[in-house]
């Protein structure tokens, strides 16, 4: 009986979620003569895709798509990267101050958006990278390899001193003990952070939306902010623009999503 209820409870909780994406989905492919005689909420009474297709050469969305790849992808190798190194020195290394810095690491990832615009600005308008892709890469690998230093500092410290002893005895250097022992035990942790900071700066809109002034160098949702705040765009139009806007991040978690649950239940094991 408490397994029913479970099973009951759980399918009633995943159709409210994936209800405003289905509805999207369908207003989506309805005509505007359509949704205004039959309403958001019957179905299409045929496929009208020109609203998707009007919305993907009106903001060339397959630019915003890759501009959006480009800087998530190149945020989510370097914030891994940088939260390896960082958490091996603080997690195993064990450096002096490590709790102090751990801390420093917390309340960076803390911190609002809003209270780092201003000095953000400054400094990549000084340095020459206001309106730049390199700015946002740059930014978003430092907030993302905070949060992921602060977390692999915790499963680092709790990593087999028995290994890493038994590679120094065999010779191994530091950087060969963390290449050849931590990593490849760490990867389903890693690959977890990886999935999840791609998935945390695909969304990001408020830095982007500063940072990024020039249309061709808009993210995905500053291009749909934008368009909707300048052009008028009838409700199936924008449905097809959230629908463009969702789908190529469903599509990277779903080819993941297996990655991903080997990840977390490894973690769960250990």
């Amino acid at each position: 009986m408490r397994r029913g209820s479970l099973m009951v409870a759980l399918f009633t909780l995943a159709g409210a979620m994936i209800f405003p994406f289905v509805l999207v989905a369908l207003n989506a492919v309805k005509s505007p003569a359509d949704y205004s005689t039959n309403g958001p909420f019957s179905l299409p009474s045929e496929l009208y895709f020109k609203g998707l297709v009007d919305f993907w050469f009106r903001v060339d969305f397959g630019e915003k798509i890759w501009n959006s790849f480009l800087i998530s992808a190149s945020v989510a190798v370097l914030a891994v990267v940088l939260s390896v190194l960082n958490a091996y020195a603080l997690g195993i290394g064990r450096i002096k101050g490590r709790l102090w810095v751990l801390v420093l690491f917390l309340v960076g990832n803390t911190l609002p958006q809003e209270a780092l615009v201003f000095p953000l600005f400054y400094l990549a308008r000084e340095v020459g990278l206001y309106d730049t892709h390199l700015a946002m890469i740059i930014i978003f690998t430092v907030v993302q390899a905070a949060f992921g230093t602060y977390l692999l500092s915790a499963v680092l410290g709790q990593f087999p001193r028995e290994l890493i002893e038994a590679a120094s005895m065999d010779g191994a250097g530091r950087f060969t003990v963390l290449m050849r022992v931590v990593v490849p035990i760490s990867r389903p942790t890693l690959a977890v952070l990886l999935i999840f900071f791609f998935i945390w700066t695909w969304n990001e809109f408020f830095l982007p939306l500063i940072f990024l002034v020039s249309n061709d160098l808009q993210t995905v949702p500053v291009s749909l902010a934008v368009l909707q705040g300048e052009k008028f765009m009838d409700a199936t139009t924008s449905s097809a623009s959230a629908l463009l806007g969702i789908v190529p991040a469903v599509v990277f978690f779903l080819l993941f999503q297996r990655t991903l649950t080997r990840g977390i239940t490894v973690g769960a094991i250990k």
